[in-house]
């Protein structure tokens, strides 16, 4: 036994020797690297950021792949402690590190983020630049850096005396929703296209009031901000057509504050725009509104002599809820698309009148489990009439036209003329609100056939050479609204949908 014993403190004696011996020996064996290391990038882009608003953090990795452990003598940045740059090098925040062991076959991670002011530039925006430098002289290393830097105007909520942030009200009927929020002034009731807007919070329109926005404005929402619209105000986003579909110099758009290009499909990063029911003569054209949680929501009064809402030749998409909410109100929409949406691309509930001709309205969202449909008309105790003339319902459900009334119900009067409709027909057999031989709800309606879109996991919903949409629609409708969402003329051989097809 005791001899045993003596063994097994021999054993452990020589295993902490071992270790320690391990863990020491590198100390003494490093060599200056020569020149030798390698990147992950050859640039680092940082992508766009607004003025004295700090950037994402980006990542370079550094590799030593030869078999000998490394000393970097230094790693600064070339505009040195002066610059608008800031490092983290292997959990050591800084601009100047010397001495950085780098193990063989090893690597370290560097990480960069910049905060730029722009107003002593006199630009709307510039490239900035720098450099991170990997030792000196001969066997210098160069990575560069770039960022784009944005003038902006940044509107926001005040604070009081004691620090509490100004607050609105959004109504919904009886609810009343407390946000943070601010009423524009009378200097900010114009946006115009010479530099972006940055919202922080609700925007509210004062009472009596229009908010005008103008041609090409560009306007960012950081995470729970949006426009408010109460009583009495009104929006006018007065977009035009543009010369190149892919810049849209002319049309007005509404995204997230996040300008990196991971973030430009990601759904719900701000509010969206939220009209009270007594908001009278909005109007808007040629817009184009992204990633929010409900692009629109249109809270009307189903006044016969007050339409809540006039939209055009816009498109509205990727909302992670519903890209447009109408609540009893009144809504004409020409040119328009509801592309993919959480829920609902078109959700109407509670009353409202609503007349959409040449509008595309599909949904293919690709983010995870949907809820809704492309379009969901739920009817209860109020009216709802419906209108849609040579519009495309359609999605990558096999039904995507929900139509809901309670039981023995009149509530719901609607129409489809010259209409593609995704639905599924043996899903709906045996209810009436899917007759389509009734010819006072549908009139010249084409099921199930191919739309042809040209992308829509990007939501881009011209039709390719092979839709069946092209030369179905109702001319008399389409003469009426002769051009479509891109300006094309469609006053012959008219398409079903937004977009005419262009050779």
């Amino acid at each position: 036994m005791k001899t045993t014993h003596l063994r097994y403190i021999y054993h452990l004696l020589l295993l902490v020797v071992i270790v320690l011996w391990s863990s020491c020996r590198k100390d003494f064996n490093y060599e200056d690297s020569t020149g030798n290391l390698s990147f992950s990038k050859d640039t680092v882009y940082l992508d766009s950021v607004f003025t004295n608003i700090r950037s994402s953090t980006y990542t370079l990795k550094v590799y030593n792949q030869s078999n000998k452990d490394l000393k970097i003598p230094s790693i600064t940045l070339e505009n040195g402690i002066e610059s608008n740059y800031r490092l983290n090098v292997d959990g050591q925040a800084g601009k100047e590190f010397y001495n950085v062991p780098l193990y063989a076959k090893d690597s370290l991670y560097i990480f960069i983020e910049t905060t730029v002011d722009i107003t002593s530039t006199a630009q709307n925006e510039f490239l900035y630049t720098d450099a991170i430098l990997f030792d000196q002289g001969m066997q210098q290393q160069k990575i560069p850096l770039v960022t784009l830097v944005k003038d902006a105007i940044f509107l926001y909520p005040g604070k009081d005396m004691n620090g509490v942030r100004e607050t609105v009200i959004l109504e919904n009927n009886e609810e009343k929703i407390t946000v943070n929020g601010f009423v524009l002034a009378d200097n900010q009731l114009q946006f115009t296209n010479e530099k972006p807007y940055v919202i922080y919070g609700y925007a509210t329109v004062p009472e009596n009031k229009s908010l005008q926005i103008d041609a090409g404005a560009r306007v960012y929402f950081h995470k729970n901000s949006g426009i408010y619209v109460p009583d009495l105000s009104s929006l006018k986003i007065n977009g035009s057509v543009s010369e190149d579909n892919d810049v849209l110099e002319n049309e007005v758009i509404f995204e997230a504050d996040r300008l990196e290009p991971e973030f430009s499909v990601t759904a719900g990063q701000w509010g969206g725009i939220w009209m009270a029911n007594e908001s009278i003569d909005n109007n808007i054209n040629h817009l184009t509104l992204k990633n929010a949680t409900i692009g629109i929501f249109v809270n009307g009064n189903n006044s016969e002599e007050n339409v809540n809402l006039k939209i055009t030749n816009s498109q509205i998409y990727n909302s992670s809820n519903s890209n447009i909410w109408a609540k009893n109100a009144s809504i004409i929409a020409e040119n328009l698309v509801l592309g993919n949406a959480g829920s609902n691309s078109l959700f109407i509930t509670d009353g409202g009148t609503y007349n959409f001709t040449h509008c595309t309205i599909a949904n293919y969202w690709y983010s995870g489990f949907r809820s809704g449909f492309a379009v969901q008309i739920n009817s209860n105790t109020n009216v709802i009439r419906a209108n849609f003339t040579n519009c495309i319902v359609d999605g990558s459900n096999t039904n995507e036209l929900v139509l809901t009334l309670p039981a023995s119900s009149t509530n719901l009067s609607f129409n489809f003329s010259y209409c593609m409709l995704k639905v599924n027909l043996a899903l709906n057999s045996g209810n009436s609100l899917y007759d389509f031989e009734n010819t006072e709800n549908y009139n010249a309606v084409y099921l199930n056939e191919n739309t042809s879109f040209t992308n829509t996991k990007q939501n881009i919903y011209s039709i390719t050479s092979n839709s069946f949409s092209i030369g179905k629609a109702q001319l008399e409708a389409a003469q009426l609204v002769p051009e479509d969402i891109l300006g094309n003329n469609r006053t012959v051989n008219p398409a079903i949908g937004a977009f005419q097809f262009i050779e």
